[in-house]
């Protein structure tokens, strides 16, 4: 159970200081030298730990198992964070910006389940995404 439970602990604390760390990049400060720092410190922590947990084990031979998944990967991330500055940056607020991102982004991931995995849409789901959006309209209703 714990196996199963750990790692979407990682996930919220994660986010919750990420969300934290997004909104205080200093106004004056370019989004993407703010990245630049922020990716050079993940390389490092992640080189780190890499050595760390798996001492025995060749980060070059890991390499050579790589597909396009890690540098798109890298990609789409700088695109996250720079959207989530640029949003703190245009007045979101902490408590709206995630709450209405996630919400569209599990809209769109049913979608991608179904398309690129056969994931099945179901009526929940639909009905789900239909209580998403009245969610999002009662949450954004001033």
């Amino acid at each position: 159970m714990f196996s199963y439970v750990w790692p979407i602990g990682l996930v919220i604390l994660s986010n919750v200081v990420y969300q934290i760390c997004a909104k205080s990049v200093s106004s004056g400060m370019n989004p993407i030298a703010s990245l630049v720092i922020t990716y050079s410190v993940g390389a490092a922590f992640s080189l780190v730990m890499y050595k760390v947990l798996f001492r025995n084990e060749s980060l070059i031979a890991e390499f050579s198992k790589m597909n396009f998944s890690p540098a798109l990967l890298g990609i789409v991330l700088v695109g996250l964070e720079v959207g989530f500055i640029y949003a703190y940056k245009a007045g979101w607020q902490v408590s709206m910006l995630s709450i209405v991102q996630s919400a569209f982004l599990a809209i769109a991931l049913i979608f991608v389940g179904y398309l690129l995995y056969h994931e099945a849409i179901t009526w929940n789901k639909l009905v789900g995404v239909v209580i998403c959006l009245i969610g999002l309209a009662f949450i954004n209703h001033k």
